[in-house]
């Protein structure tokens, strides 16, 4: 660590001891526990999302310079899952948010773009819309993944009915901005990832390569919000099983339903096997913030997901050539004219 960055996070421990609050201190606290308990990071991979520089941002104020916002979390797997979301966003600005022909037709023009070429980068009615990418990761120990911290957030209600995932995500209209950390264990993990890079035989030589290219191209890092996950332990290590969540309620209630609703009809359990797996659950369910659960010889984890974007001198990192897509550009909404009419091709 250099000096400057010694000085920084210095700083940063003097204007936590002078903001006097005992919640950021216990926070702080359980981040240093963390550090001694999980040493280690397990890398799971990419991961993209939608950003966008916005000169007509309404939340910009007139003296500042605009600033790389998300629009879509970074959660998905693949930069098309992330070109198809901004595909659906501006064709639904064309059909919901003008009246204006023009401005209509610059945004379908742009949508036909999206459905033919894999455009990572885009510039329509003066904002610059770019795929992201981060790379996603967790603290691992000897005891394994890190759970969720006490101190994490948790809905205020957390209730086991109706629909899940309600919580909007932290991603959204987050700040693609370095040098905003306010916690001293947040800039000393952001000094550590600065030098990351992919590295050993289980990765291609050419992602090994771009990797070491992105941390002289995107020198800076931006740690997104946490999130959290469901794992299964697998061959010795831990495979991820569903979608990233905001809050550790979300990733339990996210398991619970995936053992009683999904599973069972997914992998065409047995009815004995549904009965083991709706009876665990209900005992999960019953122990308000368990994290583990083990049903048979499976067992499940509820672990905390950290994330980072490389950022540059021009904003945050694109996809890598080496970054893999399932699939292609594709037309995704019917065809509309500049009058906003919609025709459905037979």
């Amino acid at each position: 660590m250099t000096d400057d960055w010694k000085r920084q996070i210095d700083r940063l421990h003097q204007d936590l001891m002078r903001r006097d609050d005992p919640a950021e201190w216990v926070a702080e606290a359980d981040a240093v526990d963390a550090s001694r308990r999980y040493p280690d990071l397990a890398l799971r991979g990419p991961v993209f999302g939608l950003a966008v520089l916005d000169p007509a941002d309404p939340a910009r104020k007139p003296e500042h310079e605009p600033e790389w916002r998300l629009l879509k979390p970074v959660t998905d797997g693949t930069p098309q899952d992330t070109r198809d979301t901004l595909n659906s966003h501006l064709w639904f600005k064309a059909k919901d948010e003008t009246d204006d022909p023009a401005v209509r037709r610059e945004l379908l023009a742009a949508v036909a773009r999206l459905e033919s070429e894999p455009l990572d980068e885009l510039t329509v009615c003066d904002a610059r819309y770019r795929v992201v990418r981060g790379d996603e990761f967790a603290r691992t120990g000897r005891s394994g993944l890190e759970p969720p911290r006490p101190t994490d957030l948790e809905p205020v209600d957390r209730t086991w009915e109706g629909r899940c995932g309600t919580t909007p995500s932290p991603d959204r209209d987050f700040a693609l901005v370095p040098g905003r950390e306010t916690s001293p264990m947040a800039a000393a993990m952001k000094v550590a990832l600065q030098g990351f890079a992919y590295s050993g035989t289980r990765f291609p030589t050419a992602v090994r390569e771009e990797s070491e290219r992105a941390r002289t191209a995107y020198p800076d890092v931006v740690l997104l919000p946490v999130g959290f996950g469901v794992a299964e332990r697998r061959h010795g290590g831990w495979q991820p099983r569903g979608a990233l969540m905001p809050t550790p309620h979300e990733a339990r209630r996210l398991l619970a339903d995936a053992m009683v609703e999904f599973w069972p009809e997914v992998y065409k359990f047995s009815d004995a096997e549904r009965q083991r797996y709706a009876q665990a659950a209900e005992e999960f369910k019953a122990a308000g913030r368990a994290n583990e659960v083990r049903v048979g010889d499976k067992a499940f984890q509820i672990c905390r997901i950290e994330r980072m974007v490389r950022t540059g001198p021009d904003g945050p990192e694109s996809p890598r050539p080496s970054d893999v897509d399932d699939y292609g550009p594709t037309k995704i909404h019917p065809t509309m004219d500049e009058d906003g009419t919609l025709h459905y091709d037979s």
